[in-house]
């Protein structure tokens, strides 16, 4: 069962997972890390861990859609079946949704429904609010609604800053993304009714 890693940063996850990989916590193989971004250090980490890597410029292409097209055709020459976007930065269309259903999981700095989008931690500082958290979810057309998988709080303290808070979220990121990788690549996730996800006690055979 294999697997690509979508990036757009610094790739603090995408570390996370190699790691799990390799004591094969996770039982897959990373067949591609995949970046929007030509300066992202995700794609250093990737290479340093001998990983295939491909950068592909949204600007090279005429539309989104063949920009996802030349995406799906590096993901079926490399075999993926699943995909973790790792702050990957850019909206997947309903159409690449589809075709990879309930096979794409992501991770969001919040407690989701509470702050979706790209500014999760500015947004849960701002509100006031005593707690946030983090989010695993697979993927479907919306943004950040997709059927949660896990969760965890992470309680914000008075003198956070939006680095301080970050960094105790993305340990418990670190945590609780090669957990949910672990359930879908051994097809113990199950999306029932209401859109819950069950899991599933043995794996897919």
């Amino acid at each position: 069962m294999s697997l690509a890693v979508f990036c757009s940063g610094s790739g603090t996850n995408l570390a996370a997972i190699i790691r799990a990989v390799r004591r094969r916590q996770i039982p897959t193989a990373i067949r591609l890390v995949v970046s929007d971004r030509a300066d992202a250090y995700a794609l250093v980490r990737a290479k340093r861990a001998g990983l295939p890597t491909l950068y592909l410029n949204p600007r090279d292409f005429s539309s989104k859609a063949a920009y996802e097209r030349a995406l799906i055709r590096a993901l079926e020459r490399a075999r993926v079946r699943y995909i973790a976007l790792a702050g990957f930065m850019r909206i997947l269309s309903p159409a690449f949704v589809r075709r990879y259903r309930w096979r794409i999981l992501n991770i969001h700095p919040a407690l989701l429904p509470s702050f979706p989008g790209a500014h999760a931690v500015h947004d849960a500082l701002a509100a006031g609010v005593d707690v946030t958290g983090v989010t695993v979810h697979l993927v479907d057309e919306g943004v950040d609604t997709g059927p949660m998988v896990l969760q965890e709080t992470v309680r914000v303290l008075p003198r956070d800053t939006e680095a301080s808070l970050l960094a105790r979220l993305h340990r418990v990121e670190h945590r609780l993304y090669p957990r949910a990788l672990r359930y879908l690549v051994e097809g113990r996730l199950r999306v029932g009714r209401g859109r819950r996800v069950e899991l599933v006690a043995h794996p897919r055979r």
